[in-house]
């Protein structure tokens, strides 16, 4: 503690600071100038509570200045889901995709369409979209322009947090980031069981200290090669003038809807000419041979029994049954004979206060319009997704025209995705024993 007197006022202050002996005692240590400091501005609050009032104004004002324009807006433009949580912590965002670097720039959709609207005249605008240009540009060496804007990381993440639960196969698939328009990807290259494991493991019983015959797995590779899917929609010029919040509600809802639509379709039965190759139509998948005299456009129980044998046995826990909303009628009225009777054939728990029956035999029954109609190959399928691998490009563009449809006053907007879809496996397997081949991917022919 300070053995000195600690002045009431400015003019004592300045006595005490102007005498030899007295400044003395007070620097003499760190500690006893802290307190005589301390002390002194302690008396000059209590007799005047107006001193601490500005101090703490004049602190709140540096700390303003002391903030850059770029600093505020970062603050201003957190960007939050319906959850409560940041978007860059959806499991869908990829710190590292292209787009990223424009989540500061753009956190919503409204933003980001203000901007790069072909119609936009402000010069915030064309700053903006002179932003994005600098981006694209250097995006541009890995991904072949299309005269449009990469679309921010955080948006795109959205867009496929909404997609991902309307989507039937990349909820459950298996998705490989694509850092490149071309990416292989690793598989074993295994056909049959009956001498070996994974393409080529051997396993032998020796005696002790007896020769050891090498063994080694085949591997191959798929190359996932990034496919452009383009959604195409025209829009009223109205919403980018008037009603900007329409249109962010419309890109929040119907775009990622439609995203999730043609995946399906292309991830179920694409053909693999310039669209990913469908599931329907993997090289390892298995048909299942329709009854004797079975009628057409129906579904037996023998079929889903024999279809249920022929899957993978480490995909039982994991397979799905995909079918059209065509077969529910049969699959719901299915009937199991018992010599010159039968009786029905439940599939789940007959309804009630839950949903329809959505199982059979354990497995989860998902409804789609997106396989085959009923009656024909693919109607009905067991699938395992844990055998389709989805590469996705992690990148969008999008692009807008009011030139298109300048005589409707609408604005034609695309949005493009590059993404393939590939089954892992490319034949089906042949057990230990047994007569059939098994497969993820288990369909019942054309009845």
């Amino acid at each position: 503690m300070t053995t000195c007197a600690i002045p009431r006022d400015a003019d004592e202050l300045t006595d005490a600071l102007g005498d030899t002996a007295t400044l003395k005692n007070i620097v003499k240590d760190q500690e006893t100038l802290k307190n005589f400091i301390v002390n002194y501005a302690k008396g000059q609050s209590a007799k005047d509570p107006g001193i601490e009032t500005q101090i703490r104004e004049q602190v709140q004002a540096e700390f303003a200045n002391s903030l850059r324009g770029d600093q505020i807006d970062k603050i201003n433009r957190l960007n939050l889901d319906p959850n409560g949580q940041p978007v860059a912590r959806s499991k869908h965002y990829n710190p590292k995709a292209p787009g990223a670097g424009l989540d500061e720039k753009f956190a919503n959709w409204g933003d980001y369409l203000s901007a790069t609207w072909d119609g936009a005249r402000s010069q915030e605008a064309y700053s903006a979209k002179a932003d994005i240009k600098q981006i694209q540009a250097s995006f541009g060496s890995t991904v072949p322009s299309d005269g449009g804007f990469l679309i921010p990381e955080n948006l795109r993440a959205e867009l496929l947090r909404v997609a991902l639960e309307m989507a039937v196969v990349r909820s459950r698939a298996r998705v490989v980031p694509m850092e490149s328009l071309s990416v292989p990807y690793p598989m074993i290259d295994s056909t049959s069981n009956s001498s070996s494991v994974f393409g080529g493991i051997t396993g032998y019983w020796t005696e002790e200290g007896g020769t050891l015959t090498d063994s080694s797995p085949t591997f191959g590779r798929i190359n996932l090669i990034a496919k452009k899917l383009t959604l195409y929609s025209e829009i009223p010029n109205e919403l980018f003038q008037d009603s900007i919040i329409s249109l962010q509600q419309f890109m929040s809802e119907s775009y990622p809807e439609a995203l999730a639509w043609f995946e399906d379709v292309a991830f179920t039965s694409g053909n693999g000419v310039g669209q990913p190759l469908g599931y329907l139509n993997a090289p390892a998948a298995v048909s299942v041979a329709k009854e004797s005299n079975q009628p057409a456009g129906t579904i037996a129980w023998e079929n889903i029994v024999k279809a249920y044998a022929r899957m993978l046995p480490s995909s039982m826990s994991r397979a799905v049954w995909v079918a059209n909303n065509d077969t529910f009628p049969e699959l719901a009225t299915m009937a199991l004979s018992v010599g010159t009777g039968g009786s029905a054939v439940w599939i789940g728990d007959g309804g009630g206060e839950s949903a329809p029956p959505m199982r059979i035999l354990g497995r989860p029954v998902v409804f789609t319009e997106k396989v085959s109609s009923v009656g024909t190959t693919g109607d009905i399928n067991l699938v395992d997704f844990g055998y389709y691998l989805i590469g996705d490009r992690q990148a969008m563009q999008a692009s807008t025209s009011t030139e298109f449809k300048f005589n409707v006053d609408k604005t034609a907007m695309r949005v493009i995705e590059r993404v393939d879809g590939q089954p892992w496996i490319q034949s089906a397997i042949t057990p230990q024993t047994g007569s059939n081949t098994l497969s993820p991917f288990v369909k019942i022919a054309t009845r």
